[in-house]
């Protein structure tokens, strides 16, 4: 009887420990938080992500944060480095370490074939260097997703805006000393603003425009509201945003875990360059559609500010980045 007991016993705790092993599993929830509009398509690449994840069944749940749920991308940053958030899709700022001023550098790609071989080839010394920086801060990338090149959205047209003079007109830019040194050397006042003020900054004229947006987001964001007059096409800075999670995060996954992980990012990053290279000029018809013009310089007035923006603030760069870096980078364009 006791034998019999014994058994049935642990029988049952042999199948109460089968039953739990598979809802401990799927039990494991990892937020993925975003900057994207909800309606952006960077946020429907979040969702498809999490469906991915979720459609392998390998014991992970994704919870979705779009649109600044959970913070801007500074306050992300640091909760993904904390663990607060697994994966984040954001621009990845430098305030806290002064050499991922280097995502910043203007005029180090030139079209979408360049983007593609430089910012999202993981393999690239671009993202060699930027995963040994992340992987200081306990960080590990994932992905980069370059959207296309930043342009100036603006409430009034700049004077000599093909030029080098003073424009007369304040914008905004990102908290990167980078690009504020860019825009003052072709003539801006400038104004470090977050991405959330931005908007409201616009319409109430406390700033004339913003170093911000592709045409595509410039599109959704501000045109369909009614914002902005015109956009300046300098092709100077890649709107770059990147997949990334925390490596406390990384560490508690399988590795079966870990590959269904990178698969859905890899895909998402495919899937949204191409939509958004597709998309370009696209969305450039309807900015005009919206009552935008665009303003865009000539192939010579383009090579004149590239030769300028290298000769007179790579050099600035040196400090805060390292002369290693921005050697490296260099090296790895010729």
């Amino acid at each position: 009887m006791k034998l019999t007991n014994l058994t049935k016993g642990v029988a049952a705790a042999a199948l109460a420990l089968s039953l739990a092993l598979p809802a401990a599993a799927a039990d494991m929830r990892l937020k993925f938080a975003g900057v994207f509009p909800v309606d952006h398509q960077g946020s429907k690449m979040m969702e498809q992500i999490k469906a991915d994840i979720e459609a392998a069944d390998v014991g992970l749940k994704v919870s979705v944060f779009p649109a600044n749920q959970l913070g801007s991308g500074e306050a992300l940053l640091e909760d993904t480095i904390r663990g607060n958030i697994d994966f984040t899709a954001a621009f990845i700022y430098a305030h806290k370490d002064p050499r991922l001023e280097f995502l910043s550098m203007p005029f180090l790609v030139s079209g979408w074939d360049d983007m593609d071989d430089t910012m999202r080839n993981l393999d690239s010394e671009f993202n060699t260097v930027l995963q040994d920086i992340l992987g200081d801060l306990g960080l590990r990338l994932l992905v980069n997703n370059p959207e296309g090149f930043v342009g100036i959205v603006a409430t009034e047209k700049p004077a000599d805006w093909n030029g080098m003079g003073d424009k007369g007109v304040n914008i905004r830019v990102w908290s990167s000393n980078v690009i504020k040194s860019m825009v003052e050397s072709l003539g801006y006042q400038a104004t470090t603003m977050a991405w959330g003020d931005i908007f409201p900054a616009l319409q109430s004229g406390i700033v004339d425009g913003a170093i911000c947006c592709t045409k595509t987001a410039t599109y959704s964001i501000f045109a369909k509201s009614g914002v902005g007059k015109y956009f300046i096409e300098y092709n100077s800075v890649s709107e770059l945003t990147s997949f990334y999670a925390s490596q406390k995060t990384w560490d508690k996954l399988n590795e079966e875990q870990r590959q269904v992980v990178q698969a859905a990012f890899t895909k998402a990053s495919d899937d949204f360059f191409a939509y958004n290279k597709e998309n370009d000029e696209a969305f450039a018809k309807k900015l005009e559609e919206n009552g935008y013009e665009i303003l865009r310089l000539s192939p010579e007035e383009q090579a004149s500010m590239a030769q300028h923006v290298q000769e007179n603030i790579w050099p600035l760069m040196e400090e805060a980045v390292g002369k290693d870096i921005i050697d490296r980078l260099v090296a790895a364009k010729q």
